[in-house]
């Protein structure tokens, strides 16, 4: 039935009638909703003071890319990295890994349109095949993946370049060569090529998939130099940080002193009066990416679980959850989660915090968000108020119609306990620059944590026995389009 002029008419006049409607459409219209939305009250009440905070370095910024879940991956590894080896500061290459992200998809994308050569391309299968071959996006488990083959190395090993901080162009035409790949694929097919034609035919398509990829980024390092110094003892708290082995022999001789340096200025302990550095170095002259990853990462990528909260009816808790169609690695499992209550979730984010570990985790970033100010928060952007209405779905609907799906990934960084052990705010190290939010990090209610937040990366020794026994049991595999969890860009 459609709209006629007698309704419009209607609607105008009650809303000309309200002085509100009138305040407000000055207010939006003249600042942008999102600003007229904002509660001065709500901010006021969501002070930036957490009573466990842990020390990160500096802030990172994945500029016009879709690589949040790499940056949050790798900020949750480099503090554990940073406080093993008592660094000022660390960042691994993001876009070391970018480059192999690309050409592990690109190889998974045809080896699924070798797999379902006789689907029909307007299937709901193939239209999840086909629907980004070599986007940015990702889960925890992607990170993994490719770091568990390639290793990782530091960002000064492989820098970002022009389509690492803006990948839109490079990935729309990769995406067109594989999709014009797999239908000449599927022609052959169709004219009785056989599958080992098909085959060498997919290695060829490789080829200029790693010669394009290459002239975007440049190639990787097999080997590096690594070379870092470390802080001041004085400012030593390494050796009360867990890691694998926390003992000093895991440094190999390594570390040194600067035998050309002279004693430490007094006034800052890390430099001589000749301007010569004395702190203590680590150095690698060539290390291969799988060496530094093993030898200086103090923890075990096997050690970590994937936790999800969608409490919808067709997904019950306590189970573990395989999304078909989602490996970014031929060979290794599709993603997989655990669902658990939000308490369970919310508990297991406490506890590692309190044990001075940070924690990746997946949300809807959109959501009640003021990205300048830095603020995830009901409270603070009160559209409720602006428009006048009340939305009453709770997150169960908002998963299953799509409103509140993941879609970015940053790292828990430290949380607030109230006077009975509760957490009433979260800060959040994001990965949008040091000029979003306050000094790159954010604060996020306790309303908006439990509503938005959907995926939670937890080490093992950090779960509880209802969790550990999910883990045992066999994934229920769903369709890429059922509702669950969605990459984070």
């Amino acid at each position: 039935m459609a709209i006629t002029a007698s309704a419009i008419a209607a609607f105008s006049q009650d809303f000309r009638a309200d002085r509100a409607n009138r305040v407000a459409a000055n207010a939006a219209t003249s600042a942008g909703v999102l600003a007229a939305a904002t509660s001065y009250a709500g901010a006021r009440a969501l002070p930036r003071d957490f009573s466990i905070e842990l020390s990160q370095g500096s802030i990172t910024n994945q500029r016009r890319s879709g690589r949040c879940w790499m940056f949050a991956s790798l900020n949750t590894l480099r503090y554990e990295l940073m406080h093993r080896w008592n660094l000022d500061d660390f960042e691994f290459s993001e876009a070391y890994l970018f480059f192999w992200d690309k050409i592990e998809k690109a190889n998974v994308y045809l080896a699924n349109v070798l797999a379902t050569l006789d689907e029909p391309t307007d299937s709901r299968t193939f239209q999840a095949i086909n629907e980004g071959p070599v986007d940015d996006g990702g889960w925890w488990q992607m990170f993994t993946n490719l770091a568990g083959k390639y290793g990782l190395v530091p960002a000064s090993a492989y820098p970002e370049n022009a389509n690492t901080r803006d990948s839109d162009a490079f990935v729309q035409y990769l995406n067109t060569m594989l999709r014009d790949f797999a239908a000449t694929m599927r022609a052959r097919h169709a004219a009785g090529a056989s599958l080992d034609e098909l085959r060498a035919y997919k290695d060829d398509c490789m080829k200029t998939v790693y010669r394009v990829t290459a002239i975007s980024l440049g190639e990787p390092p097999r080997s590096f130099e690594f070379l870092a110094r470390t802080k001041d003892d004085a400012d030593d708290d390494s050796k009360n940080h867990d890691s694998k082995d926390s003992d000093d022999k895991e440094r190999d001789g390594k570390e040194r002193d600067d035998k050309d340096c002279k004693a430490a200025s007094p006034k800052d302990g890390t430099d001589n009066y000749n301007g010569t550095n004395s702190r203590r170095q680590i150095h690698e002259e060539s290390i291969t990416p799988l060496e530094f990853m093993h030898k200086y990462v103090p923890v075990e990528l096997d050690d970590f679980v994937t936790l999800c909260n969608a409490p919808m009816e067709r997904t019950p808790y306590w189970k573990r959850y395989a999304i078909d169609w989602t490996t970014n690695v031929a060979g290794s499992d599709q993603m997989t989660f655990v669902n658990v209550p939000m308490d369970t979730l919310r508990d297991a984010a406490v506890r590692q915090l309190q044990a001075g570990h940070p924690l990746w985790f997946a949300c809807d970033c959109m959501q009640y968000a003021l990205r300048s100010a830095g603020v995830f928060d009901p409270a603070t952007v009160r559209v409720d108020e602006l428009f006048g209405v009340t939305m009453h779905y709770d997150k169960a609907q908002a998963i299953e119609y799509r409103d509140a799906e993941s879609n970015h990934a940053m790292t828990l960084t430290g949380v607030n306990l109230d006077a009975h052990g509760v957490p009433n705010r979260w800060k959040i190290e994001n990965s949008w620059g040091k000029d979003s939010g306050k000094d790159g990090y954010f604060v996020a209610s306790a309303q908006w944590f439990d509503r938005y937040v959907t995926e939670l990366v937890v080490r093992k020794e950090y779960l509880d026995d209802a969790t550990r026994a999910a883990l045992e049991t066999e994934p229920v595999h769903i369709a890429p389009w059922q509702p669950l969890t969605r990459p984070c860009k």
